[in-house]
């Protein structure tokens, strides 16, 4: 590659956009980001500069502005037909225009247009905007800065004004010519007892003695290799808290921007209940475009995205209850599914899609997820059985919107649990999805794993649901709440609930009021209350009121084709009213200043973003056949289509071969899944649907002995040798896997039960023998005799 200026476009041009720098400011569970884009024009001739980034789906711009030579120029939020119009017009009249909009096909990706960049003229064009912050199961606060966009995969029929796609020069990440710099303060009346990050931070900087305040930077030469990924601990997070803002001093009373706006967030104290043991239908939908075939994280030695899910798959298929139902797709520029329709859980059942899991490879080509999507809802509902959809994809797909769409279609039907793997994984798509099912969203970068994720929503999706939700006020007389977050249906154990209110009427002096979350559980009333001052705090930037308003919007806005028309209104002059962007905005900034005649046409640069390993796949699609029928088609399939057929919905071409993920695989198959040496997925591999271990050489693999040592241990007189090889096996994995408990606690809980059941008033002897045999230190009282 040859260098002028720092690095070139594949053109050869010199690039613009020299660097990023971004200020981050938390303040308890909400981020502040401001995000400066630097540009220098080293050219001769006049430029415009086109940029693509990516943008956490939660986040609610609210500013935009440049500042060129030393002169502020503020933008406004207008339609964004009428932006665009506005943007052309400007800029063919020779003044400099700089346009801040989302893409058309997601809520996650944004673009900005730099035009008539004056030679040796420098311009630093920043966008503000606020999130609220998610909570990790660790009680971790999670912020994320998106410093990776994926390639996104175009299926047909998309959005063919999308900024992706412009065809954007890609370099490797070591030749990237921009940098990023970042700097983060962070306030907590909480305390602060650490920070933590996938990315090299700077020393973390108390600002006051009582670790009330602290600041982190970014070590230089970050590459874009990664998302930026921020941890925050404080000392307590579960207690219930309002925030009261004031509203616009100019604006009247009764509009959302005008009155007091309230931020409500609890964490209800669920209790945790045995799972079910029979009710529910599980469809577990698994990318396998080729980026599946990268690794987890940055580095070469991590686990591959498809080698962890197929671990993941095994856990998953082992922690199901007997009797519930379940099935296996897969995805990419087709998709397969496991069998013609769900099937009941069983050990033949169980073995057969284990011995498809191990066939499963990253081959598929590009992510459409849409088509498998559609088939699954074509099928008939199981009494009985609530459909619980667990979706894993690194989310580099566009049609964002129609993809929500047809969840929410069906939400009624069904809950969407949705995992993003990898960085750069589309936030719009992962949250989008959850939210529209009352399903959770989960997010696996660095060194996250996979399985445990995915094994601690599984149990909670085993929970009874928590029903009957309902927010209360208890406020002085003239003064109302009214409520702008959607209505809560679910609340799952260890999620937080945030939602947003407008106060209306009167607001007294110095009074205190409550607010009370009331659910139920099984029949039982449980509720959480929380005092607070009325007293609104001022905020220049409207935190609270910004963030109600993409609350709003996050319901009303499925972008500019998928929105129906009685919300498109809405969700414009919502977006107009708050100064927050949506699908139907956008902000323009015009320097009429500047007003000299542009010479000839001119010069575009396209700013190149970097390319990960494994991150584009190629659009051949290896189509491999295994059940009775494969239908190929230019065309998605059609409803009239039956459930579960194989179904190779064709993208560019195909070649046929005679193995797949679905193909037909003997029952008696019990051959390791070929990971390696990793005893603790060799033995969970192994275990029977009914939670029981046969006693065999396998075991004995996994316990580092002889079948014959065990086999002579074996107290035959209290149990036969299931039993015995069952104990030993649960006994194994509280002593060698307690690490990773989180990941084989269903499994052991069906494992128990079946001993219980099966060993009955000889368990404690029989665990006691175990025990010795075995020089254990483990405590007999988890068998809970």
């Amino acid at each position: 590659m040859v260098h002028f200026c720092g690095l070139l476009t594949l053109q050869r041009e010199p690039v613009p956009l020299k660097s990023i720098s971004v200020s981050v400011n938390i303040y308890e569970f909400v981020a502040g980001v401001s995000a400066t884009l630097n540009y220098e024009n080293e050219e001769k001739v006049p430029l415009e500069a086109f940029f693509v980034f990516p943008m956490d789906e939660d986040s609610a711009v609210y500013s935009f502005e440049a500042l060129v030579d030393g002169k502020k120029i503020v933008a406004e939020l207008q339609d964004k037909m009428k932006a665009r119009t506005n943007y052309e017009k400007a800029i063919s009249q020779g003044h400099q225009a700089f346009l801040l909009e989302g893409d058309s096909s997601s809520r996650d990706v944004f673009s900005c247009n730099v035009g008539n960049l004056q030679p040796g003229s420098k311009a630093a064009v920043t966008l503000k905007y606020v999130q609220e912050l998610p909570l990790e199961a660790d009680g971790a606060l999670r912020f994320v800065l998106p410093a990776v966009l994926n390639p996104r995969y175009q299926f047909s029929g998309s959005s063919k004004d999308s900024c992706l796609n412009v065809k954007t020069p890609i370099v490797p990440v070591e030749d990237l010519p921009y940098t990023l710099s970042m700097v983060a303060t962070i306030d907590s009346q909480h305390g602060i007892e650490k920070v933590q990050s996938n990315c090299p931070l700077s020393p973390t900087e108390y600002l006051g003695e009582d670790k009330t305040s602290a600041q982190v930077s970014l070590a230089a030469g970050h590459k874009f290799d990664r998302d930026v990924e921020l941890l925050i601990y404080y000392s307590e997070v579960h207690t219930p808290s309002v925030v009261l803002e004031m509203g616009m001093p100019n604006m009247k009373p009764g509009h959302l921007m005008g009155d007091p706006s309230a931020m409500v967030s609890f964490y209800p104290n669920i209790p945790e209940d045995q799972p079910s043991n029979t009710c529910g239908e599980f469809i577990f939908l698994m990318d396998r475009s080729g980026s599946m075939q990268s690794p987890m994280s940055s580095q070469d030695t991590s686990q591959l995205r498809i080698q962890a899910a197929k671990e993941t798959l095994i856990l998953l298929l082992k922690s199901l209850p007997i009797g519930c139902y379940f099935n296996i797709y897969g995805f990419g520029s087709s998709y397969e599914a496991c069998f013609p329709e769900s099937v009941k859980y069983t050990q033949q059942t169980m073995e057969e899609a284990l011995g498809r899991v191990k066939l499963m490879q990253a081959d598929l080509g590009g992510t459409e997820i849409l088509a498998p999507l559609q088939n699954i809802y074509r099928g008939p509902s199981i009494p009985g059985h609530p459909l619980q959809l667990f979706v894993f994809t690194d989310g580099e797909v566009t049609g964002t919107f129609s993809v929500i769409k047809e969840v929410r279609i069906n939400r009624q039907k069904h809950r969407c649990f949705s995992f993003g793997i990898g960085e750069g994984a589309s936030t719009s798509l992962i949250k989008g999805i959850a939210r529209a099912s009352g399903g959770t969203s989960e997010f696996i970068t660095g060194k996250d794993r996979m399985q445990s994720k995915a094994l601690r929503t599984l149990k909670r999706s085993l929970q009874p649901v928590v029903e009957d939700v309902s927010l209360s006020w208890h406020l002085p007389p003239g003064l109302s709440a009214k409520m702008l977050s959607p209505e809560q249906t679910v609340i799952f154990r260890g999620q937080r609930l945030i939602i947003y209110a407008q106060l209306t009427g009167r607001m007294p002096a110095a009074e205190t009021t409550e607010v009370c979350l009331k659910y139920t559980l099984q029949g039982k009333t449980f509720e959480d209350k929380v005092t607070f001052p009325l007293q609104p705090k001022p905020d220049v930037n409207l935190t609270i009121h910004r963030l109600a308003a993409k609350s709003l919007l996050q319901t009303k806005d499925m972008g500019l084709r998928e929105t129906p028309a009685s919300d498109k209104k809405d969700a414009l002059n919502l977006s107009l009213e708050s100064g927050v962007i949506s699908s139907f905005t956008a902000f323009i900034a015009i320097n009429k200043e500047l007003n000299k005649p542009v010479q000839g046409p001119l010069a575009h640069r396209d700013i190149p973003r970097p390319i990960l390993l494994g991150a584009s796949a190629p659009l051949k699609i290896k189509c491999q056949s295994g059940f009775r029928k494969a239908l190929h088609s230019d065309r998605p399939p059609s409803a009239s289509q039956p459930r579960g057929e194989l179904m190779c919905y064709k993208a560019k071409t195909f070649q046929m071969d005679d193995y797949s993920l679905c193909g037909l695989i003997s029952h008696k198959d019990q051959h390791s899944p070929g990971f390696g040496e990793n005893h603790l997925v060799q033995l969970i591999y192994h275990q029977n649907a009914n939670g029981s271990w046969d006693l065999n050489e396998d075991l004995a693999k996994v316990l580092g002995m002889s079948l014959e040592e065990i086999m002579a241990a074996h107290p035959a007189e209290l149990v036969d040798s299931s039993g015995w090889a069952t104990i030993l096996a649960v006994i194994w994995l509280h002593d060698n896997g307690k690490d990773l408990k989180c990941e084989w606690e269903l499994l052991e809980r069906k494992a128990v039960a079946w001993m219980r059941a099966h060993a009955g008033s000889t368990m404690p002897s029989v665990v006691k023998a175990a025990i010795t045999f075995l020089k254990s230190s483990v405590d007999p009282a988890i068998f809970a005799f």
